[in-house]
């Protein structure tokens, strides 16, 4: 049985959040990845491996290689689901400033 990983969990760790950063503008092997960390390999592929099943990252073969490349159409998907939480919080934030502007001027 294959459970589905959380995407937010997944993009929680900084980890995982450095390497969708590095393969955003090219796809890259396992182990291009692994030489930005100073991390074991095996705990890079664990954190490829997490990011595969969240579906973040494709894998493409291409001869003895693996490269992994973002999936745009699933990062859209996240952020679409945050846009609605960034919009309400710089509404607040406006307000917020329009009041200590008006504070600050009595």
């Amino acid at each position: 049985m294959n459970l589905r990983r959380d995407v937010f969990q997944a993009i929680a760790d900084p980890t995982r959040r450095t390497i969708l950063l590095l393969v955003a503008s090219q796809s890259m092997t396992a182990g291009a990845i692994a030489s930005n960390f100073d991390t074991a390999r095996p705990t890079v592929s664990k954190h490829l491996q997490i990011l595969t099943e969240c579906d973040l990252l494709k894998q493409e073969q291409s001869g003895r290689e693996v490269y992994y490349h973002i999936n745009a159409k699933k990062m859209k998907e996240v952020a679409d689901f945050i846009e609605p939480f960034r919009k309400m919080w710089d509404d607040r934030f406006n307000k917020l400033e329009a009041v200590m502007k008006n504070y600050k001027n009595q």
